[in-house]
């Protein structure tokens, strides 16, 4: 095991997904990062441009499908590889009018977002377990857990759930080492940056929309071996947009 220890990252080849490899690569760590098949090779590609002088693997797997998050977690079993921390980012959103959105649709984004957090932080957490080893889980939720815009149901609760499920894994895992933290998100620009209007910037009290790297900060804090105070908490990663009052004029 390198650096402070072995992380699996999921979603990794979206915007905050890919920045979070890069970020743990550079802080020394072992990653394990998974996503869908068609995402993989060009996830690879990526991390191979920071040369080789560090651990990686890169395992499809699709997390709608609890045999694939079952299947993931036996290969890194084979490979020897002892995950002691989890970043569960996958997810994504419909939006979609509440009386369109089909039963299927709704399950998809739960089953991502919310399900295959629970299972994944369920195959890390009996594995540290049964090693005696203590170990970090950081839960990508979002500020629409707590504030939405129209047509989102499905993703406002998923996020809702993940903010739960959060301070419930941490009071069970607490008694063996593991802590458990949640990250909400507000704005986080992952395209075009530099399209964003000056109103886009003002509105933050920060005075700028976020990056993917504010996220990846955050998660470098939260997964610090020595931060082991910190457990049971959800970092608001917004710029200050959920706590400015907002009247019409």
């Amino acid at each position: 095991m390198t650096g402070k220890g072995t992380v699996l990252i999921t979603g990794a080849a979206g915007g905050i997904g890919s920045v979070l490899v890069e970020a743990y690569i550079q802080a020394g760590w072992r990653v394990a990062a998974t996503d869908l098949e068609d995402l993989c090779a060009g996830l690879e590609q990526k991390i191979m441009r920071h040369g080789q002088a560090f651990e990686f693997m890169v395992l499809p797997a699709d997390l709608q499908r609890p045999e694939d998050i079952e299947e993931l977690f036996l290969e890194l079993d084979k490979q020897g590889w002892l995950v002691n921390t989890l970043i569960n980012n996958a997810g994504f959103g419909i939006t979609k009018p509440l009386t369109d959105l089909t039963v299927a649709e709704w399950d998809s984004v739960l089953n991502v977002n919310l399900r295959a957090a629970f299972l994944c932080a369920k195959e890390t957490a009996a594995r540290l377990r049964r090693a005696g080893a203590s170990g970090s889980i950081v839960n990508i939720s979002s500020t629409r857990a707590i504030m939405s815009e129209p047509d989102t149901e499905a993703y406002a609760a998923s996020k809702g759930g993940i903010s739960a499920l959060t301070h419930a894994l941490a009071a069970s895992l607490g008694q063996d080492g593991i802590r458990v933290n949640s990250i909400s998100p507000g704005w986080i620009e992952i395209e075009d940056y530099e399209a964003l209007r000056e109103v886009d910037h003002s509105q933050h009290p920060a005075g700028r929309v976020g990056r993917p790297a504010d996220i990846a900060r955050a998660c470098l804090y939260l997964t610090d071996p020595g931060n082991d105070f910190v457990t049971g908490t959800d970092l608001i990663v917004d710029g200050g947009m959920t706590r400015k009052m907002i009247y019409e004029t």
